[in-house]
């Protein structure tokens, strides 16, 4: 096996051609192009890249032949080593000539960029990357800006002028963060207003910059009814360009049909970063605008005929209530101990092996399957030099206590009640409000609740958990520690993906502890097995408010008061975001038969059934479950 420095692996597309084919060649097996022996083939061409140490570094110290054509390679490769000093070389040959300091800008860091743009577009670079393209070209903006300021040379071209926020109520901004960076990689000028942004500041500070479009994000599907308030509030003040809609629970199905129909301007929903580039320029060239927003709005057309069909397709309530799945009888087993328990200081290090590696490499959008995608032969060396910086950054954060995980969690006597499902202790009560799939199912396929797995009170004595976690306490602090004095999208980007994926960890973590031991159903195993918590391969779910099965997001705000988290520091916001930004809440239910579903769409119906339930209007009990 070869050893390799992860610290020096380079961008496979600017591998020697030659040399990289007859490694190729080698590794996967294939005949040579050349014939003759793919490993003699290999050998031989060895011999002319032998040399020192010192041949090695003076060729890494020395690569592109002038300043310029270092800057280009530094923006590319992502590497400030030498950056100031180029700056400065190339800034004195311009002004040598008369020329002004923008030029640099426009000229050669501008021509990174385009690389950049272009290899992240066919796939030749990924997300990681390209941050670290993006930091370096911020550090050499942030040099030139007093320059240029002072030689009054203006500002560079753009593309366009975005204007990006993440909406009231919502405090994530980790996808925003990296559509940011990819449209900046573009030469498109992001201003950014961060999380929690309210309508009004939205659509002001579109109007004040003449914001060639609006991108919003949101994680939370109480953000997805607040997109809708603005783009009403687009609509109101006369706003005409594109508002582009993204996050994980949005979707082009509730953009066409919640947000789209309240704009006259194009709306339009993007996946994830790599779209957003493509989208963008379409929308705002002169040459393609017109066509595009129009195939747009008939596709949103169309999806909104599809929708009103399938909301036809569906069962009344009273007969998908009739339709329940029917729990067998299995006794419930009593838990080792009930009522609140608290823990403050959750060590990092026992949460790791807990990690879930596959959402944080979706993130970084390196395409595969965790742990194969490590060798996989497109994307393997950027994924390994990833997970590298991932266990280096993990491995700070545990050793320096800079980043704390804490939970709260407890086991309560419960019942099923009709559609809800009801925790109790002495005479207090907590009301989890679910709701039934009304969709028409196959015969002997039954509507799913959530309730159908807990016991009513006359089928006997039943028991419900719920918990709530966070990873993300001291998380602005950690990223200062961990960055000092620099504006570095790499490491804020890490540092919050870790805690998202340690908070998930931290309620496996904490799952499987309350399983073997505090509830005790679950025969201790001794150590976990990876695979079988990934896969889910254990007795019991965790359904957090959001989920699929339990998509109404309001109970966490009488989850987190009964289970006292602000005694962690967690809090909630008037949308229902858990603050800090890396926190789960939710219950344990411990049936065998126990599943995960998905609702799906529900009938008016069940919405006011739901109202009534709630002691709310239909049209509040319409905004959060629809």
């Amino acid at each position: 096996m070869g050893i390799v420095n992860a610290g020096q692996l380079g961008v496979y597309d600017e591998l020697d051609v030659t040399l990289r084919e007859i490694v190729e060649d080698v590794i996967l097996n294939r005949t040579p192009k050349a014939g003759g022996n793919a490993t003699e083939r290999l050998i031989a061409v060895a011999e002319t890249f032998r040399g020192d140490k010192t041949t090695v570094e003076k060729k890494v110290d020395t690569w592109g032949v002038t300043a310029k054509d270092r800057l280009i390679e530094a923006v590319v490769r992502g590497n400030a080593s030498r950056l100031i000093e180029d700056l400065e070389t190339v800034r004195h040959e311009v002004l040598a000539r008369r020329g002004k300091t923008i030029e640099i800008n426009e000229d050669v860091l501008m021509r990174g960029l385009d690389i950049v743009g272009d290899r992240f577009g066919e796939g030749k670079m990924f997300l990681p990357q390209v941050v670290k393209s993006a930091r370096v070209m911020k550090e050499a903006v942030a040099h030139l800006v007093p320059f240029i300021e002072s030689e009054k040379g203006g500002v560079a071209a753009t593309k366009g002028k975005i204007v990006m926020a993440t909406v009231k109520g919502d405090v994530h901004d980790i996808g925003k963060n990296i559509v940011s960076v990819v449209l900046q990689c573009n030469h498109f000028e992001v201003i950014d207003l961060g999380v929690m942004v309210p309508t009004q500041k939205i659509v002001e500070t579109a109007i004040a910059e003449h914001a060639d479009a609006v991108g919003l994000s949101g994680l939370i599907t109480p953000s997805l009814e607040e997109m809708s308030e603005v783009a009403k509030a687009m609509q109101r003040a006369g706003l005409k360009c594109p508002l582009m809609i993204g996050g994980a629970t949005t979707s082009r199905v509730h953009t066409a049909v919640k947000i789209a129909p309240h704009y006259e301007g194009t709306t339009v929903y993007v996946p994830d970063a790599s779209r957003a580039v493509g989208v963008l320029s379409q929308l705002l060239s002169p040459a393609t605008a017109a066509t595009y927003s129009s195939e747009i709005a008939k596709e949103y057309e169309a999806i909104r005929a599809r929708h009103t069909q399938k909301t036809k397709d569906m069962l009344p309530l009273a007969k998908a209530r009739a339709n329940p799945y029917r729990l067998n009888t299995m006794d419930p087993i009593p838990p080792h101990r009930l009522g609140r328990q608290q823990l403050d200081d959750i060590p990092i290090d026992v949460l790791i092996p807990f990690i879930d590696w596959q959402p944080f490499f979706q993130a970084w959008k390196l395409p595969g399957r965790y742990p194969a995608l490590l060798e996989d032969a497109h994307t393997g060396k950027e994924a390994r030099r990833l997970y590298s910086d991932a266990q280096m950054f993990l491995l700070r954060l545990s050793q320096e206590r800079i980043l704390r995980a804490a939970a709260v969690f407890g086991i309560w006597s419960g019942y099923r009640d009709g559609d809800d499902i009801v925790l109790t202790e002495g005479n207090q009560t907590l009301t989890w409000r679910l709701l039934r799939q009304q969709n028409v199912k196959a015969a002997g396929k039954p509507n799913y609740c959530l309730a159908d797995f807990v016991r009513s009170r006359n089928e006997g004595k039943d028991y419900i958990g719920a918990f709530a976690v966070t990873a993300g306490l001291n998380l602005e602090a950690a990223i200062k520690s961990m960055m000092g004095n620099d504006a570095d999208d790499y490491t804020s980007l890490m540092i919050k993906l870790l805690a998202d994926r340690l908070v998930e960890a931290a309620a496996e973590w904490l799952h499987f502890r309350v399983r073997t031991k505090d509830w005790g159903y679950e025969p201790h195993p001794g150590t976990p097995d990876y695979a079988a918590l990934i896969d889910e391969r254990y007795e019991g779910i965790r359904p957090a408010p959001g989920y699929p099965a339990c998509p109404e997001h309001s109970v966490k705000k009488d989850l987190l008061k009964w289970l006292k988290a602000d005694q962690i520091g967690m809090t909630i916001t008037e949308s229902y975001m858990m603050l800090p930004g890396s926190s789960v809440c939710g219950f344990y239910l411990a049936h065998h038969d126990a599943r995960y579903f998905a609702v799906g769409k529900i009938g008016d119906d069940q919405i006011e059934d739901f109202a009534r339930r709630a002691g709310i209007t239909p049209n509040e009990a319409r905004k959060r479950l629809t």
